[in-house]
């Protein structure tokens, strides 16, 4: 099997154009990812890409595999994944197609598979500090350097999907002061740091949610419209960033997870 050193959940467009990519499946104990792995090289980095809705676009939040498709990269060799999506705004100087670097996020979700350690053996794994501090110190560097507007740190809510939210529930995820909203980075971040593997998500801002002050309700062609103008720039990050990325430490806050976690 293709080994792979960082990964990325992500669509076609960006890895559509690389040389000698490789496609490849992967069995989990979860069930098949969400679809085939394309894995290629990125200066010099060996680099997975899955789609996480499938190659279609057919799974919407809810039915994602999201253990799987963890799992499945940890299996490839992957140590570190960047995990973009398409986000809302919860705050009105959020400009669209700006990118926040979150720190936090807030679940909102519900009847997701959201963790590996269903027992017998007790595991609590810390969600203090969910996302890697190395990568999201690397994405917000690398992005200002290429002059993409990135906001360093932000707290990113969740919601179960596939609607969108009422307008009293995004008007209270704003007055929460919480500044991003989306469907997909619970629990695809805390998997990663249950299986001690760095994870960082870049929100990308398609919309301002139907909460804040002028907005009008949230449609998915607009979602759309938005990613499709903004994925170019997405994408330059990606193919500048990554080949920065160095190998996990062992001692790193996302290495360690597990230490001290069981009863």
């Amino acid at each position: 099997m293709a080994r792979a050193e960082i990964g990325v959940f992500g669509g076609s467009g960006f890895y559509s154009f690389l040389e000698d990519v490789e496609q490849v499946e992967v069995e989990t104990p979860y069930g098949k990812p969400s679809a085939p792995f394309t894995i290629g090289d990125m200066g010099g980095k060996s680099v997975a890409f899955l789609p996480r809705h499938g190659l279609n676009h057919e799974l919407p939040p809810h039915a994602i595999p999201y253990r799987a498709n963890v799992w499945a990269m940890k299996e490839l060799g992957v140590r570190r994944i960047i995990g973009p999506n398409a986000s809302g705004a919860l705050k009105a100087e959020l400009e669209l197609g700006e990118f926040v670097v979150c720190d936090q996020f807030v679940d909102r979700t519900s009847g997701r598979g959201d963790t590996f350690y269903d027992g017998p053996e007790t595991t609590h794994v810390s969600a203090a500090d969910p996302f890697c501090p190395d990568l999201r110190t690397l994405l917000v560097d690398t992005a200002r350097e290429l002059g993409i507007k990135a906001r360093d740190g932000g707290t990113a809510v969740v919601i179960k999907g596939p609607r969108f939210s009422t307008r009293a529930e995004s008007k209270w995820f704003q007055e929460m002061g919480w500044d991003t909203i989306n469907m997909t980075a619970y629990p695809e971040g805390y998997l990663a740091r249950e299986l001690e593997l760095c994870y960082a998500n870049i929100s990308m801002v398609t919309d301002h949610d139907v909460g804040v002050e002028g907005a009008e309700p949230v449609s998915h062609e607009q979602v759309v419209t938005v990613f499709q103008e903004n994925n170019e720039r997405l994408r330059e990050l990606l193919f500048a960033v990554i080949p920065k990325i160095p190998p996990q430490s062992g001692e790193h806050l996302c290495a360690t997870a597990l230490r001290g976690a069981r009863m």
